[in-house]
Protein backbone atom coordinates (compact mmCIF):
# COMPACT_ATOMS: atom_id res chain seq x y z
CA UNK A 1 0.00 0.00 0.00
CA UNK A 2 1.64 3.45 -1.03
CA UNK A 3 1.70 6.49 1.93
CA UNK A 4 -0.70 9.24 1.05
CA UNK A 5 0.48 12.09 -0.67
CA UNK A 6 1.06 14.79 1.07
CA UNK A 7 -0.48 18.12 1.61
CA UNK A 8 0.58 21.14 -0.28
CA UNK A 9 1.53 23.88 2.62
CA UNK A 10 1.41 26.60 0.64
CA UNK A 11 -1.89 25.29 -1.16
CA UNK A 12 -4.92 24.45 0.00
CA UNK A 13 -6.77 23.27 -3.32
CA UNK A 14 -10.07 24.61 -4.51
CA UNK A 15 -13.66 24.15 -3.33
CA UNK A 16 -14.54 22.39 -6.21
CA UNK A 17 -13.33 18.95 -8.15
CA UNK A 18 -10.29 18.82 -10.77
CA UNK A 19 -11.94 18.02 -13.83
CA UNK A 20 -9.05 16.53 -16.52
CA UNK A 21 -10.29 16.76 -19.96
CA UNK A 22 -8.56 14.46 -22.44
CA UNK A 23 -9.30 15.48 -25.88
CA UNK A 24 -8.50 12.34 -28.06
CA UNK A 25 -6.00 13.11 -31.05
CA UNK A 26 -6.34 16.61 -30.59
CA UNK A 27 -3.29 18.59 -31.52
CA UNK A 28 -1.72 21.90 -32.70
CA UNK A 29 -0.94 21.16 -36.65
CA UNK A 30 2.42 21.69 -38.39
CA UNK A 31 0.55 22.82 -41.81
CA UNK A 32 -2.46 24.62 -42.09
CA UNK A 33 -3.77 22.83 -45.13
CA UNK A 34 -5.29 19.66 -43.40
CA UNK A 35 -5.57 21.08 -40.11
CA UNK A 36 -9.19 19.99 -39.04
CA UNK A 37 -8.70 21.63 -35.28
CA UNK A 38 -7.71 24.65 -37.00
CA UNK A 39 -10.35 24.60 -39.47
CA UNK A 40 -13.15 23.93 -36.79
CA UNK A 41 -15.08 26.40 -34.47
CA UNK A 42 -13.92 26.06 -31.57
CA UNK A 43 -15.41 29.20 -29.88
CA UNK A 44 -15.74 27.97 -26.41
CA UNK A 45 -12.00 26.10 -26.42
CA UNK A 46 -10.30 29.60 -28.17
CA UNK A 47 -12.43 31.25 -24.73
CA UNK A 48 -10.83 29.29 -22.54
CA UNK A 49 -7.10 29.46 -24.13
CA UNK A 50 -7.58 33.43 -23.98
CA UNK A 51 -8.16 34.03 -19.90
CA UNK A 52 -5.87 31.07 -19.27
CA UNK A 53 -2.24 29.86 -19.17
CA UNK A 54 -1.79 27.34 -21.93
CA UNK A 55 1.47 25.94 -23.61
CA UNK A 56 2.16 22.99 -25.77
CA UNK A 57 3.39 19.45 -24.97
CA UNK A 58 4.80 16.32 -26.25
CA UNK A 59 3.01 13.33 -27.17
CA UNK A 60 4.75 11.18 -29.29
CA UNK A 61 8.08 9.23 -29.56
CA UNK A 62 10.78 9.41 -26.26
CA UNK A 63 8.10 11.64 -24.75
CA UNK A 64 5.69 8.71 -24.19
CA UNK A 65 8.59 6.00 -24.48
CA UNK A 66 8.29 4.69 -28.41
CA UNK A 67 12.07 4.49 -29.91
CA UNK A 68 12.67 7.53 -31.25
CA UNK A 69 10.56 10.73 -32.43
CA UNK A 70 9.81 9.18 -35.35
CA UNK A 71 7.35 7.37 -33.83
CA UNK A 72 3.94 9.04 -33.42
CA UNK A 73 1.88 8.45 -30.02
CA UNK A 74 -1.31 6.65 -29.71
CA UNK A 75 -3.86 6.57 -27.13
CA UNK A 76 -2.50 3.60 -25.08
CA UNK A 77 1.06 5.18 -24.49
CA UNK A 78 -0.75 8.58 -23.77
CA UNK A 79 -2.98 7.45 -20.80
CA UNK A 80 -0.17 5.54 -19.22
CA UNK A 81 2.10 8.67 -19.30
CA UNK A 82 -0.45 11.01 -18.12
CA UNK A 83 -1.64 8.21 -15.27
CA UNK A 84 1.75 7.38 -13.69
CA UNK A 85 3.54 10.53 -13.92
CA UNK A 86 6.78 8.91 -15.90
CA UNK A 87 7.93 7.74 -19.17
CA UNK A 88 8.05 3.99 -19.21
CA UNK A 89 10.05 2.37 -22.43
CA UNK A 90 6.77 1.07 -24.32
CA UNK A 91 5.83 -1.64 -26.16
CA UNK A 92 7.32 -1.19 -29.70
CA UNK A 93 10.41 -0.15 -27.66
CA UNK A 94 10.46 -3.66 -25.39
CA UNK A 95 10.10 -5.79 -28.14
CA UNK A 96 12.72 -4.15 -30.48
CA UNK A 97 15.21 -4.41 -27.89
CA UNK A 98 13.87 -8.32 -26.76
CA UNK A 99 14.61 -9.06 -30.68
CA UNK A 100 17.93 -7.26 -30.79
CA UNK A 101 19.24 -9.04 -27.84
CA UNK A 102 17.68 -12.17 -29.01
CA UNK A 103 15.72 -12.78 -25.38
CA UNK A 104 12.52 -13.44 -27.18
CA UNK A 105 13.94 -16.21 -28.82
CA UNK A 106 15.57 -17.75 -25.31
CA UNK A 107 12.29 -17.77 -23.88
CA UNK A 108 9.91 -19.88 -22.31
CA UNK A 109 7.38 -18.94 -24.95
CA UNK A 110 8.89 -18.89 -28.34
CA UNK A 111 10.65 -22.66 -26.95
CA UNK A 112 7.08 -23.71 -26.64
CA UNK A 113 5.69 -22.58 -29.64
CA UNK A 114 8.31 -24.04 -31.66
CA UNK A 115 8.33 -27.27 -30.12
CA UNK A 116 4.49 -27.80 -30.26
CA UNK A 117 5.10 -27.23 -34.08
CA UNK A 118 8.07 -29.37 -34.59
CA UNK A 119 6.81 -32.72 -32.09
CA UNK A 120 4.10 -33.16 -34.83
CA UNK A 121 0.39 -34.41 -34.67
CA UNK A 122 -1.21 -37.68 -36.11
CA UNK A 123 -2.28 -37.85 -39.48
CA UNK A 124 -5.35 -40.21 -38.13
CA UNK A 125 -5.89 -43.80 -39.47
CA UNK A 126 -2.38 -43.69 -41.19
CA UNK A 127 -0.80 -43.09 -38.27
CA UNK A 128 1.45 -41.00 -39.88
CA UNK A 129 2.71 -38.11 -37.97
CA UNK A 130 2.73 -34.62 -39.56
CA UNK A 131 4.53 -30.67 -38.37
CA UNK A 132 2.17 -28.49 -37.43
CA UNK A 133 2.29 -25.12 -38.72
CA UNK A 134 2.91 -21.85 -36.75
CA UNK A 135 0.78 -18.80 -37.76
CA UNK A 136 1.38 -15.27 -37.36
CA UNK A 137 -1.69 -12.79 -36.92
CA UNK A 138 -1.21 -9.56 -36.74
CA UNK A 139 -1.36 -5.50 -37.88
CA UNK A 140 0.40 -5.50 -41.06
CA UNK A 141 2.42 -2.51 -41.49
CA UNK A 142 5.68 -0.34 -40.21
CA UNK A 143 3.06 1.85 -38.21
CA UNK A 144 4.77 0.83 -34.57
CA UNK A 145 2.02 1.65 -33.04
CA UNK A 146 0.02 -1.88 -32.37
CA UNK A 147 3.17 -3.84 -34.11
CA UNK A 148 6.03 -3.72 -36.71
CA UNK A 149 6.77 -5.94 -39.98
CA UNK A 150 10.04 -5.97 -39.19
CA UNK A 151 9.16 -7.76 -35.36
CA UNK A 152 7.29 -10.39 -37.71
CA UNK A 153 10.15 -11.00 -40.42
CA UNK A 154 12.22 -11.90 -37.68
CA UNK A 155 10.20 -14.39 -36.06
CA UNK A 156 10.09 -16.20 -39.32
CA UNK A 157 13.81 -15.95 -40.25
CA UNK A 158 14.08 -17.50 -36.81
CA UNK A 159 11.77 -19.74 -37.28
CA UNK A 160 13.15 -21.39 -39.92
CA UNK A 161 16.27 -21.07 -38.48
CA UNK A 162 15.04 -23.80 -35.73
CA UNK A 163 13.60 -26.16 -37.95
CA UNK A 164 9.91 -25.27 -38.05
CA UNK A 165 8.62 -26.39 -41.95
CA UNK A 166 5.57 -24.21 -42.22
CA UNK A 167 4.62 -20.81 -41.87
CA UNK A 168 1.46 -18.78 -42.16
CA UNK A 169 0.77 -14.92 -42.17
CA UNK A 170 -2.84 -13.80 -41.70
CA UNK A 171 -2.83 -10.29 -42.10
CA UNK A 172 -4.70 -7.25 -40.76
CA UNK A 173 -3.93 -4.62 -43.31
CA UNK A 174 -3.88 -0.98 -41.55
CA UNK A 175 -4.98 2.08 -43.40
CA UNK A 176 -5.09 3.69 -39.91
CA UNK A 177 -1.11 4.50 -38.57
CA UNK A 178 -0.08 4.46 -42.05
CA UNK A 179 -1.30 5.62 -45.19
CA UNK A 180 -5.02 4.84 -45.66
CA UNK A 181 -4.68 2.81 -49.03
CA UNK A 182 -0.70 2.12 -48.80
CA UNK A 183 -1.49 -1.92 -48.16
CA UNK A 184 0.25 -2.78 -51.58
CA UNK A 185 3.15 -0.82 -50.37
CA UNK A 186 3.91 -3.18 -47.47
CA UNK A 187 2.36 -6.66 -49.43
CA UNK A 188 4.72 -7.03 -52.57
CA UNK A 189 8.10 -6.34 -50.36
CA UNK A 190 6.79 -8.49 -47.89
CA UNK A 191 5.66 -11.65 -50.38
CA UNK A 192 9.23 -11.32 -52.25
CA UNK A 193 10.39 -11.81 -48.19
CA UNK A 194 8.40 -14.84 -47.89
CA UNK A 195 9.51 -16.22 -51.43
CA UNK A 196 13.22 -15.68 -50.85
CA UNK A 197 13.06 -17.08 -47.06
CA UNK A 198 10.96 -20.63 -48.45
CA UNK A 199 13.58 -22.88 -49.29
CA UNK A 200 15.59 -25.97 -48.22
CA UNK A 201 12.06 -27.36 -47.29
CA UNK A 202 10.93 -24.16 -45.62
CA UNK A 203 6.92 -23.01 -46.77
CA UNK A 204 5.31 -19.72 -45.77
CA UNK A 205 2.87 -17.87 -47.49
CA UNK A 206 0.18 -15.25 -46.26
CA UNK A 207 -3.35 -17.74 -45.77
CA UNK A 208 -5.54 -14.67 -45.13
CA UNK A 209 -6.45 -11.30 -44.29
CA UNK A 210 -8.15 -7.94 -44.28
CA UNK A 211 -9.03 -4.94 -42.65
CA UNK A 212 -7.98 -4.27 -39.26
CA UNK A 213 -11.59 -2.28 -39.04
CA UNK A 214 -13.43 -4.84 -40.23
CA UNK A 215 -11.97 -8.40 -39.10
CA UNK A 216 -10.02 -9.11 -35.53
CA UNK A 217 -9.29 -5.97 -34.39
CA UNK A 218 -12.46 -5.13 -32.40
CA UNK A 219 -11.73 -3.40 -28.91
CA UNK A 220 -13.73 -3.01 -25.51
CA UNK A 221 -15.93 -5.77 -26.69
CA UNK A 222 -17.73 -3.03 -29.16
CA UNK A 223 -18.36 -5.34 -31.98
CA UNK A 224 -18.04 -8.87 -31.77
CA UNK A 225 -18.91 -9.38 -35.48
CA UNK A 226 -15.64 -8.20 -36.10
CA UNK A 227 -13.72 -10.62 -34.77
CA UNK A 228 -16.02 -13.41 -35.34
CA UNK A 229 -15.34 -12.67 -39.15
CA UNK A 230 -11.33 -12.69 -38.23
CA UNK A 231 -12.18 -16.05 -36.72
CA UNK A 232 -14.41 -17.34 -39.78
CA UNK A 233 -11.03 -16.13 -41.96
CA UNK A 234 -8.25 -16.93 -39.78
CA UNK A 235 -9.14 -20.61 -38.58
CA UNK A 236 -11.64 -21.81 -40.33
CA UNK A 237 -11.01 -20.70 -43.68
CA UNK A 238 -14.62 -20.29 -44.53
CA UNK A 239 -14.72 -16.70 -46.27
CA UNK A 240 -14.55 -15.44 -49.70
CA UNK A 241 -11.28 -17.29 -51.58
CA UNK A 242 -8.73 -15.85 -53.81
CA UNK A 243 -5.38 -17.16 -55.35
CA UNK A 244 -3.59 -14.35 -53.76
CA UNK A 245 -3.48 -10.88 -51.28
CA UNK A 246 -2.78 -8.63 -54.19
CA UNK A 247 -5.68 -10.69 -56.32
CA UNK A 248 -7.67 -9.83 -52.87
CA UNK A 249 -6.90 -6.24 -52.36
CA UNK A 250 -7.21 -5.18 -56.11
CA UNK A 251 -10.85 -7.29 -56.17
CA UNK A 252 -12.07 -5.36 -53.17
CA UNK A 253 -11.31 -2.05 -54.10
CA UNK A 254 -12.77 -2.37 -57.58
CA UNK A 255 -15.62 -3.94 -56.41
CA UNK A 256 -15.91 -0.79 -53.44
CA UNK A 257 -14.92 2.19 -55.10
CA UNK A 258 -13.74 4.92 -52.20
CA UNK A 259 -12.59 1.60 -49.96
CA UNK A 260 -9.66 2.17 -48.03
CA UNK A 261 -7.29 -0.39 -45.76
CA UNK A 262 -8.94 -0.57 -42.40
CA UNK A 263 -12.22 -1.50 -44.07
CA UNK A 264 -10.85 -4.27 -46.69
CA UNK A 265 -13.44 -7.09 -46.55
CA UNK A 266 -11.92 -11.11 -45.17
CA UNK A 267 -10.28 -13.39 -47.63
CA UNK A 268 -8.52 -16.83 -47.82
CA UNK A 269 -5.65 -17.83 -49.98
CA UNK A 270 -6.72 -20.93 -51.95
CA UNK A 271 -4.83 -23.65 -53.96
CA UNK A 272 -6.96 -26.05 -56.11
CA UNK A 273 -10.42 -24.84 -54.17
CA UNK A 274 -8.15 -25.19 -50.24
CA UNK A 275 -7.17 -22.98 -48.37
CA UNK A 276 -3.51 -22.97 -47.62
CA UNK A 277 -3.49 -21.90 -43.94
CA UNK A 278 -6.55 -22.71 -41.72
CA UNK A 279 -5.70 -23.16 -38.28
CA UNK A 280 -5.88 -27.03 -37.28
CA UNK A 281 -4.86 -29.17 -34.32
CA UNK A 282 -1.52 -29.27 -33.21
CA UNK A 283 0.03 -26.24 -34.58
CA UNK A 284 1.46 -22.83 -33.19
CA UNK A 285 -0.39 -19.17 -33.11
CA UNK A 286 1.24 -16.25 -32.58
CA UNK A 287 -0.86 -12.96 -31.98
CA UNK A 288 2.26 -10.27 -32.84
CA UNK A 289 1.22 -6.91 -32.08
CA UNK A 290 2.40 -5.70 -28.71
CA UNK A 291 -0.27 -3.43 -27.43
CA UNK A 292 -3.30 -4.92 -25.96
CA UNK A 293 -6.14 -3.40 -26.43
CA UNK A 294 -7.16 -4.53 -29.68
CA UNK A 295 -5.43 -8.17 -29.10
CA UNK A 296 -7.83 -9.28 -25.81
CA UNK A 297 -10.79 -10.35 -27.73
CA UNK A 298 -9.22 -12.50 -30.23
CA UNK A 299 -6.55 -13.74 -27.54
CA UNK A 300 -10.26 -14.82 -25.65
CA UNK A 301 -11.78 -16.54 -28.55
CA UNK A 302 -8.36 -19.00 -28.64
CA UNK A 303 -7.89 -19.28 -24.79
CA UNK A 304 -11.22 -19.06 -22.91
CA UNK A 305 -12.94 -22.52 -22.21
CA UNK A 306 -16.28 -21.19 -22.01
CA UNK A 307 -16.34 -18.39 -24.38
CA UNK A 308 -20.02 -17.14 -25.64
CA UNK A 309 -19.47 -14.35 -27.88
CA UNK A 310 -20.21 -16.38 -31.19
CA UNK A 311 -20.14 -19.85 -32.20
CA UNK A 312 -16.31 -20.67 -32.84
CA UNK A 313 -17.51 -24.12 -34.79
CA UNK A 314 -14.58 -25.38 -33.87
CA UNK A 315 -11.24 -24.34 -31.73
CA UNK A 316 -8.62 -25.88 -32.80
CA UNK A 317 -5.87 -27.21 -30.01
CA UNK A 318 -3.12 -25.05 -30.45
CA UNK A 319 -0.49 -23.57 -28.29
CA UNK A 320 -1.09 -19.94 -28.60
CA UNK A 321 1.11 -16.78 -27.47
CA UNK A 322 1.06 -13.26 -27.87
CA UNK A 323 3.37 -10.89 -28.20
CA UNK A 324 3.13 -9.41 -24.43
CA UNK A 325 0.77 -9.81 -21.65
CA UNK A 326 -2.12 -7.97 -22.57
CA UNK A 327 -4.01 -7.62 -19.03
CA UNK A 328 -1.44 -8.07 -16.29
CA UNK A 329 -4.20 -8.32 -13.55
CA UNK A 330 -6.11 -11.10 -15.19
CA UNK A 331 -2.63 -12.69 -17.24
CA UNK A 332 -4.03 -12.91 -20.26
CA UNK A 333 -2.74 -14.19 -22.49
CA UNK A 334 -1.29 -17.25 -20.78
CA UNK A 335 1.75 -17.59 -22.62
CA UNK A 336 3.57 -14.23 -24.40
CA UNK A 337 6.48 -13.48 -25.84
CA UNK A 338 8.29 -9.81 -24.28
CA UNK A 339 6.95 -8.79 -20.52
CA UNK A 340 5.18 -5.73 -20.93
CA UNK A 341 6.62 -2.46 -19.16
CA UNK A 342 5.53 -2.45 -15.24
CA UNK A 343 4.02 0.53 -14.30
CA UNK A 344 3.36 1.06 -10.35
CA UNK A 345 2.86 4.10 -8.72
CA UNK A 346 0.29 5.37 -10.76
CA UNK A 347 -1.53 9.09 -9.81
CA UNK A 348 -4.57 6.74 -9.26
CA UNK A 349 -3.19 4.60 -6.59
CA UNK A 350 -2.19 7.75 -4.98
CA UNK A 351 -4.96 9.31 -5.14
CA UNK A 352 -7.05 6.18 -3.53
CA UNK A 353 -4.41 6.36 -0.79
CA UNK A 354 -4.94 9.50 0.05
CA UNK A 355 -8.70 9.28 0.45
CA UNK A 356 -9.19 11.33 -2.48
CA UNK A 357 -12.81 10.67 -4.79
CA UNK A 358 -12.26 9.77 -8.08
CA UNK A 359 -14.83 9.75 -11.23
CA UNK A 360 -13.17 8.06 -14.63
CA UNK A 361 -15.85 8.31 -17.90
CA UNK A 362 -15.74 8.19 -21.31
CA UNK A 363 -17.33 5.78 -24.09
CA UNK A 364 -16.67 2.67 -24.92
CA UNK A 365 -14.14 3.40 -27.57
CA UNK A 366 -12.20 5.18 -25.12
CA UNK A 367 -13.29 3.84 -21.57
CA UNK A 368 -10.71 1.64 -20.91
CA UNK A 369 -8.04 4.37 -21.81
CA UNK A 370 -9.24 6.30 -18.83
CA UNK A 371 -9.90 3.35 -16.75
CA UNK A 372 -6.77 0.46 -17.61
CA UNK A 373 -4.42 1.98 -19.21
CA UNK A 374 -4.55 5.63 -17.30
CA UNK A 375 -3.66 3.38 -14.40
CA UNK A 376 -0.70 1.60 -15.76
CA UNK A 377 -2.34 -1.63 -17.35
CA UNK A 378 -4.51 -2.49 -14.33
CA UNK A 379 -7.85 -3.71 -14.59
CA UNK A 380 -9.88 -3.03 -11.89
CA UNK A 381 -9.97 -0.30 -9.12
CA UNK A 382 -7.84 0.73 -6.83
CA UNK A 383 -10.43 1.50 -3.96
CA UNK A 384 -13.95 0.32 -4.63
CA UNK A 385 -15.54 3.30 -2.08
CA UNK A 386 -13.24 6.10 -3.56
CA UNK A 387 -13.76 5.22 -7.14
CA UNK A 388 -16.57 4.96 -9.92
CA UNK A 389 -15.77 4.10 -13.54
CA UNK A 390 -19.26 5.22 -15.95
CA UNK A 391 -18.64 3.62 -19.52
CA UNK A 392 -21.18 5.03 -21.68
CA UNK A 393 -22.27 2.61 -24.62
CA UNK A 394 -20.52 4.00 -28.17
CA UNK A 395 -22.81 3.59 -30.93
CA UNK A 396 -22.16 0.58 -33.60
CA UNK A 397 -21.96 2.67 -36.64
CA UNK A 398 -19.14 3.70 -38.52
CA UNK A 399 -17.62 7.11 -36.81
CA UNK A 400 -17.89 9.33 -39.85
CA UNK A 401 -21.71 8.85 -39.69
CA UNK A 402 -21.92 9.98 -36.04
CA UNK A 403 -19.26 12.38 -35.53
CA UNK A 404 -20.29 13.70 -32.19
CA UNK A 405 -20.20 10.46 -30.99
CA UNK A 406 -21.09 10.72 -27.23
CA UNK A 407 -19.62 13.55 -26.59
CA UNK A 408 -22.96 15.02 -24.96
CA UNK A 409 -23.84 12.03 -22.96
CA UNK A 410 -20.55 12.35 -21.27
CA UNK A 411 -20.85 15.71 -20.10
CA UNK A 412 -24.33 15.44 -19.23
CA UNK A 413 -23.20 12.62 -16.68
CA UNK A 414 -19.92 15.05 -15.58
CA UNK A 415 -22.01 17.88 -15.01
CA UNK A 416 -23.86 15.99 -12.95
CA UNK A 417 -21.26 14.85 -10.88
CA UNK A 418 -19.41 17.84 -10.66
CA UNK A 419 -22.68 19.14 -9.04
CA UNK A 420 -23.15 16.66 -6.66
CA UNK A 421 -19.61 17.53 -4.70
CA UNK A 422 -19.19 13.78 -4.70
CA UNK A 423 -16.05 13.78 -6.67
CA UNK A 424 -12.68 15.52 -5.98
CA UNK A 425 -10.78 14.42 -8.91
CA UNK A 426 -12.75 13.96 -12.62
CA UNK A 427 -11.55 12.39 -15.87
CA UNK A 428 -12.69 12.51 -18.76
CA UNK A 429 -11.76 11.60 -22.56
CA UNK A 430 -13.92 12.83 -25.92
CA UNK A 431 -12.77 10.38 -28.15
CA UNK A 432 -13.82 12.62 -31.46
CA UNK A 433 -11.07 13.74 -32.60
CA UNK A 434 -9.32 10.48 -32.88
CA UNK A 435 -12.25 8.32 -33.66
CA UNK A 436 -13.36 10.48 -36.23
CA UNK A 437 -10.12 11.56 -37.38
CA UNK A 438 -9.02 7.86 -37.67
CA UNK A 439 -11.79 7.79 -41.33
CA UNK A 440 -10.29 10.46 -43.06
CA UNK A 441 -13.43 12.44 -43.74
CA UNK A 442 -12.88 15.69 -43.20
CA UNK A 443 -15.80 17.16 -43.28
CA UNK A 444 -16.88 14.90 -40.44
CA UNK A 445 -14.12 15.51 -38.22
CA UNK A 446 -14.64 19.34 -38.48
CA UNK A 447 -18.30 18.40 -37.57
CA UNK A 448 -16.78 16.15 -34.56
CA UNK A 449 -14.57 18.81 -33.38
CA UNK A 450 -17.39 21.56 -32.69
CA UNK A 451 -19.52 18.87 -31.31
CA UNK A 452 -17.03 18.69 -28.65
CA UNK A 453 -16.01 22.66 -28.64
CA UNK A 454 -20.28 22.62 -27.25
CA UNK A 455 -19.76 20.45 -24.86
CA UNK A 456 -16.56 22.07 -23.28
CA UNK A 457 -18.60 25.30 -22.89
CA UNK A 458 -21.41 23.50 -20.94
CA UNK A 459 -18.66 21.93 -19.03
CA UNK A 460 -16.80 24.71 -18.13
CA UNK A 461 -19.75 26.53 -16.51
CA UNK A 462 -20.27 23.38 -14.20
CA UNK A 463 -17.14 23.88 -13.33
CA UNK A 464 -17.23 27.59 -12.72
CA UNK A 465 -20.47 27.24 -10.30
CA UNK A 466 -18.91 24.31 -8.51
CA UNK A 467 -15.85 26.50 -8.05
CA UNK A 468 -12.99 23.60 -9.43
CA UNK A 469 -10.05 23.84 -11.71
CA UNK A 470 -10.32 22.31 -15.31
CA UNK A 471 -6.90 21.18 -16.93
CA UNK A 472 -7.31 20.15 -21.20
CA UNK A 473 -5.26 18.40 -22.84
CA UNK A 474 -4.91 15.40 -25.35
CA UNK A 475 -3.26 12.16 -25.91
CA UNK A 476 -1.80 12.12 -28.86
CA UNK A 477 -2.40 14.66 -32.16
CA UNK A 478 -4.62 13.00 -34.93
CA UNK A 479 -7.59 15.55 -36.29
CA UNK A 480 -4.95 18.26 -37.05
CA UNK A 481 -3.05 16.16 -39.74
CA UNK A 482 -5.89 15.24 -42.26
CA UNK A 483 -4.11 15.47 -45.34
CA UNK A 484 -0.94 13.55 -46.35
CA UNK A 485 1.72 15.99 -46.97
CA UNK A 486 5.35 15.96 -48.96
CA UNK A 487 8.12 15.65 -46.29
CA UNK A 488 10.27 18.04 -47.83
CA UNK A 489 7.90 20.41 -49.70
CA UNK A 490 4.98 20.01 -47.47
CA UNK A 491 2.58 20.22 -50.24
CA UNK A 492 -0.39 18.86 -50.09
CA UNK A 493 -0.42 15.12 -51.45
CA UNK A 494 -2.92 14.97 -54.09
CA UNK A 495 -5.07 11.86 -55.53
CA UNK A 496 -5.98 11.30 -59.14
CA UNK A 497 -9.10 13.52 -59.13
CA UNK A 498 -6.72 16.24 -57.68
CA UNK A 499 -8.05 16.15 -54.52
CA UNK A 500 -6.53 15.90 -51.14
CA UNK A 501 -4.87 12.28 -49.88
CA UNK A 502 -6.65 11.74 -46.52
CA UNK A 503 -4.35 10.93 -43.72
CA UNK A 504 -5.50 8.70 -41.53
CA UNK A 505 -3.23 8.34 -38.73
CA UNK A 506 -2.29 10.19 -35.44
CA UNK A 507 0.37 12.55 -35.78
CA UNK A 508 3.42 13.73 -34.96
CA UNK A 509 2.19 17.49 -33.35
CA UNK A 510 2.61 18.72 -29.34
CA UNK A 511 -1.29 18.74 -28.13
CA UNK A 512 -2.64 21.27 -26.04
CA UNK A 513 -2.74 22.25 -22.12
CA UNK A 514 -4.87 24.53 -20.66
CA UNK A 515 -5.63 24.97 -17.12
CA UNK A 516 -8.76 27.11 -16.21
CA UNK A 517 -8.68 27.91 -12.55
CA UNK A 518 -11.24 30.66 -11.93
CA UNK A 519 -10.02 30.15 -8.31
CA UNK A 520 -6.38 31.06 -8.73
CA UNK A 521 -5.03 32.88 -5.57
CA UNK A 522 -1.16 33.45 -6.60
CA UNK A 523 0.10 29.66 -6.14
CA UNK A 524 1.37 29.92 -9.62
CA UNK A 525 1.86 32.32 -12.57
CA UNK A 526 -0.79 32.82 -14.09
CA UNK A 527 -1.24 35.19 -17.20
CA UNK A 528 -3.74 34.33 -19.95
CA UNK A 529 -1.31 32.83 -23.05
CA UNK A 530 1.77 30.97 -23.48
CA UNK A 531 4.53 31.20 -21.39
CA UNK A 532 2.67 31.15 -17.74
CA UNK A 533 3.23 27.44 -17.90
CA UNK A 534 6.03 24.80 -17.99
CA UNK A 535 6.90 24.75 -21.58
CA UNK A 536 8.65 21.91 -24.23
CA UNK A 537 7.98 19.26 -21.27
CA UNK A 538 5.84 16.21 -22.29
CA UNK A 539 2.48 14.84 -20.97
CA UNK A 540 4.04 12.80 -18.59
CA UNK A 541 3.50 16.59 -17.03
CA UNK A 542 -0.08 16.01 -16.39
CA UNK A 543 -0.24 14.05 -13.20
CA UNK A 544 2.19 15.89 -11.28
CA UNK A 545 0.14 18.82 -12.15
CA UNK A 546 -3.19 17.31 -11.25
CA UNK A 547 -1.76 16.53 -7.97
CA UNK A 548 -0.82 20.29 -7.27
CA UNK A 549 -4.27 21.68 -8.21
CA UNK A 550 -6.04 18.79 -5.57
CA UNK A 551 -3.24 20.44 -2.93
CA UNK A 552 -1.14 17.86 -2.78
CA UNK A 553 2.99 17.43 -3.28
CA UNK A 554 3.46 14.81 -6.28
CA UNK A 555 6.18 12.07 -5.75
CA UNK A 556 9.53 13.61 -6.35
CA UNK A 557 10.51 11.00 -8.80
CA UNK A 558 7.22 12.09 -10.90
CA UNK A 559 8.05 14.20 -14.07
CA UNK A 560 8.18 17.62 -13.53
CA UNK A 561 4.66 19.78 -13.23
CA UNK A 562 3.34 21.49 -15.79
CA UNK A 563 2.44 24.59 -13.30
CA UNK A 564 5.59 26.52 -12.56
CA UNK A 565 5.67 26.12 -8.85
Amino acid sequence: MLEALKKNPAWKGRKGPVVLVIMDGVGYGKYREGDAVADSKMYNLDAIKAKSPHTRLKAHGKAVGLPSDEDMGNSEVGHNAMGCGRVFNQGAALVSASLKKGAMFEGRAWKEIVENVKSGVSGGNSGATRQGALHFIGLFSDGNVHSHLDHLKAMIRQAKAEGVGKVRVHVLFDGRDVGETSALEYLDPFEAFLKEESSGGFDAKIASGGGRMWITMDRYGADWGMVERGWKTHVLGSVRQFAGAREAVETYRREIPGIIDQDLKEFVIAENGKPVGTIEDGDSVVYFNFRGDRALEITAAFEEDNFDKFDRQRRPKVCYAGMMEYDGDLHVPRRYLVSPPSIDRTMGEYLAATGVRTLAISETQKYGHVTYFFNGNRTGKFDDKLEDYQEIKSDVVPFEQRPWMKCAEITDRVIAAVGSGKYDFIRLNYPNGDMVGHTGIYQAVVCSMEAMDIQLGRLLKAVDQAGGVMLITADHGNSDDMFEHDKKTGAVALKKDGSPKAKTSHSLNPVPCVVYDPGWQGEYPKAPGEGSLNGGLGISSIAAACIHLLGYLPPADYDRSVLKM
